[in-house]
């Protein structure tokens, strides 16, 4: 009995202890609301707060500790607290910094009723040592990369809910950033950007208006860092498969004169690839410079990359899957006498991109700000190919002759040129008080440019051939106009409204010559777009909070996007596209404590005249997009988040999804004879088809384990079967895969500088062989008229690498 009296005394002594060593408490603003994501850090240890607000340290050592608590827009607040502790930590928002509030009224917020993810500058320095953006978010719901190369580094691209990245709107610091003329996003342009980002916001849908490019299912919203308060610096470095090397210097000055700062970084990335030859050469800088005022901030930030790729656009070919799974068609001279293929050595794509954006706020009292932004970017590059057994006459060259033979085809090099600029003025009056906040805002932009082309050498050619001898040009201009009054108001103690209204106008014009001959005008194909879109873009919805830890919204939105560049000129004035139109509708519900956070988002997303590939050619053989009558998109996200143990997290989501296309017609090229003569186009009609790379499940899971300055992230991602066109046949599809990868990182203490930080990816820890993106070209073969006409496909296949690592270092002082 005495025995186990002093037992439990001992056991009541040790836990008396424990208790007593925990530091807890909740981190709010000014007005007493919670702020998740904010940083708390005790000595070497650190944590982000929930959901709620929420921190715990069960095992601090003493009897007071310090703690430090820091979040974006906010004074860094640093105290001394008695141990054990459990309280409230208020930080004040700061006038000097620019927060978000240069990008608030195009971003979401915690009463905004639509379904968005927040990225924050933490989560992304944790994986990011060389990969560009689109794999830095492959685990937020609904998304889907893929590269040309194989590694996430170069050519990368991304999809969420399957709706491709020409129509998701992406601005940096609220200026549109999508390719006005493709209305794409080149990430290859500016590498590791992402190292000086303070933030990422993903809408799912149509989202709130924004500027720049249609947000035709999503859009993107990056913030750039702000400023470091103190002089500080940072070296990096990482180094992996594929030879892939990236090095990272950022310097601050931390805040001068109470007033002034700078900031700046330097990067390059290099990687020989995956794929075979799919190097990549890639330079990049950061470089902002700000006033921070009690009243007013004007900052100046400029950002720019210079890459250098080899193809790999083409694709593996089916046959080589197997056999040479890494192969790469692209740049393929021909045999030398031992059978030994050539390849072209400079069959690169090369461009520089230099942005920059002066960026303003005023606070004219504490409920009216007005911030405001310039911009100006400026891109210039070409790609260059080796291409065989051409048509001269095609390039503007006349046929030559050689020993009495005439020759009028041969190989010869190329290069695709552009230069462009866009320019413009973004603006947003927001006005926040009590019950009601509003934003009334938007932006005049301008781009234009030229594209060209030039041969510059000709095998064996003997003529007058000049050193560049230029043989098509065009010229774009367009303009982009909108303006928007969104308003969310408190309606009943709990329940909010929202409105948002659009109006955008673009107008665009393109003329010249296009890289396609036409027989028709014996030349090359001639390019005459004078095209003007009036769009008118409603929102509405309303969001629900009964208590703290539940939360429910509905909303509707339209959208409307504009045809691109290559919907001009793969048609013609009788073939050419008109507007698409999306209804987006959306529901979601979300509840949320300092153990579980659990959300589902419903939406069904209806697009007439939604532009698709059909098969039908021009008149010149190129394939054309066409508008389809009826289409959709609808589907579930699951969300979820859970913390059973104080060194244990899980994250996941999953997402169920129905695409199809009503209706839908093929058009397919049939050839006939014994020399495959084109003799017309066969029409198939599918009734309703499933939409192309729109996998009906995909789902991502992260297990995060910390302990001290430890921490390790288990990361998987499956994606389901994808079909390459829009027919839905299973023999031009792309079979589902499960893709899993270990984060281990570590953060050691050293005296005299802030600390060195270790990180280990380990990518397809399984090696799972998968293909993540495709194309197909489907024709019949007729041999004779008697004959029944039997149908072949070609394909060009992306695999993605199988096991590969990366390892590495950063030093901050």
């Amino acid at each position: 009995m005495r025995k186990i009296l002093l037992a439990a005394l001992v056991q009541l002594f040790v836990l008396s202890l424990s208790a007593q060593s925990v530091v807890k408490g909740r981190v709010v603003d000014e007005t007493g609301l919670p702020l998740p994501g904010a940083s708390v850090v005790i000595g070497t240890q650190g944590q982000s707060t929930d959901a709620n607000g929420l921190f715990k340290f069960n095992s601090v050592s003493g009897k007071s500790a310090k703690i430090k608590v820091s979040f974006v827009g906010f004074s860094t607040v640093e105290q001394a607290v008695k141990v054990p502790f459990n309280g409230e930590i208020k930080l004040q928002k700061t006038s000097r910094q620019m927060d978000e509030v240069t990008v608030l009224s195009t971003r979401a917020t915690d009463k905004s009723p639509v379904a968005y993810t927040n990225i924050d500058k933490e989560t992304l320095a944790k994986s990011n040592l060389g990969q560009d953006v689109p794999y830095l978010l492959s685990q937020t719901p609904s998304f889907v990369a893929t590269s040309d190369g194989g590694t996430g580094i170069g050519y990368t691209y991304f999809r969420i809910r399957g709706t491709d990245g020409s129509r998701i709107n992406v601005t940096i610091n609220g200026i549109p950033y999508n390719d006005a003329d493709e209305q794409g996003t080149f990430w290859v342009d500016v590498p590791d950007l992402t190292s000086s980002l303070e933030g990422m916001q993903i809408q799912r849908g149509v989202g709130t208006s924004t500027n720049g490019a249609a947000a035709f299912g999503a859009n993107i919203n990056l913030q750039t860092e702000n400023y470091a308060p103190k002089a500080s610096g940072e070296l990096n470095m990482a180094y992996g498969s594929f030879n892939t090397l990236k090095m990272t210097a950022k310097a601050s000055s931390g805040l001068l004169n109470n007033h002034w700062a700078i900031d700046t970084r330097l990067s390059s990335v290099t990687s020989d690839g995956y794929i075979d030859r799919a190097s990549v050469n890639m330079k990049s800088y950061f470089l902002q410079a700000g006033y921070y005022g009690e009243k007013t901030t004007v900052k100046f930030v400029t950002f720019g990359g210079t890459e250098k790729t080899y193809h790999a656009w083409d694709g593996v070919p089916k046959d080589s899957l197997a056999t040479h799974r890494t192969y790469n068609p692209c740049g393929f001279m021909g045999y030398d006498a031992n059978g030994t293929p050539l390849y072209y050595k400079n069959q690169t794509d090369n461009y520089t991109q230099t942005n920059y954006q002066l960026l303003g706020i005023h606070s004219f009292s504490p409920a009216l700000t007005l911030n405001a932004g310039l911009h100006y970017t400026r891109g210039d590059g070409y790609y260059e190919e080796y291409k065989q057994d051409q048509t001269l006459t095609k390039y503007s060259l006349i046929p030559f002759t050689v020993n009495g033979t005439t020759y009028k085809k041969s190989d010869l090099v190329r290069q695709k040129k552009m230069g462009n600029d866009f320019a413009g003025a973004v603006f947003s009056l927001n006005y926040n008080k009590e019950k009601i906040s509003a934003q009334f805002g938007g932006g005049v932009n301008r781009y234009w440019g030229n594209h060209w082309g030039e041969v510059i050498w000709v095998k064996n050619y003997f003529g007058s051939l000049l050193p560049n001898s230029e043989y098509y040009r065009s010229k774009v201009s367009k303009w982009d106009a909108n303006i928007y009054l969104k308003a969310n108001y408190e309606l009943l103690p709990k329940f909010n409204v929202y409105g948002d209204l659009q109006y955008r106008r673009v107008t665009y014009s393109l003329n010249g010559t296009n890289d396609e001959w036409d027989d028709a005008v014996n030349g090359m194909q001639i390019l005459s777009v004078d095209k003007k879109f009036n769009f008118f873009n409603p929102k509405a919805g309303a969001l629900y909070r009964p208590d703290k830890n539940n939360e429910a919204f509905a909303s509707f939105a339209v959208a409307h996007r504009e045809p691109t560049r290559t919907n001009y000129t793969d048609g013609s004035a009788e073939t050419w596209p008109t507007n698409e139109t999306l209804y987006d509708y959306e529901a979601g519900y979300k509840f949320h404590n300092s153990l579980l956070t659990a959300g589902v988002n419903l939406y069904y997303m209806y697009y007439h005249n939604q532009l698709i590939l059909t098969g039908k050619l021009n008149d010149i053989g190129e394939a054309l997009t066409s508008n389809i009558p009826v289409s959709y998109r609808s589907g579930i996200e699951l969300i979820g988040g859970i913390k059973p143990l104080s060194w244990l997290r899980w994250d996941a989501n999953v997402t169920m999804s129905r695409n199809r296309i009503k209706n839908f017609t093929e058009y397919v090229d049939t050839y006939s004879g014994d020399n495959w003569d084109w003799a017309e186009q066969t029409v198939n009609h599918l009734g309703n088809t499933p939409i192309s790379f729109s996998p009906s499940v995909t789902a991502n899971s992260l297990f995060t384990f910390t302990k001290g300055n430890f921490e390790a992230g288990f990361q998987s991602q499956y994606v389901g079967k994808q079909y390459i066109d829009n027919t839905g046949n299973d023999a031009r599809s792309l079979t589902g895969y499960l893709v899993n990868n270990l984060r281990l990182s570590y953060s050691l203490p050293v005296k005299g500088i802030k600390g060195i930080d270790l990180t280990l990816l380990l990518n397809n820890l399984f090696n799972k062989q998968y293909i993540s993106n495709a194309w197909t070209y489907s024709y019949y073969y007729q041999a004779d008229p008697a004959s029944q006409p039997e149908r072949y496909n070609d394909f060009g296949y992306y695999p993605q690498a199988g096991f590969n690592c990366l390892a590495g270092v950063a030093i901050r002082f």
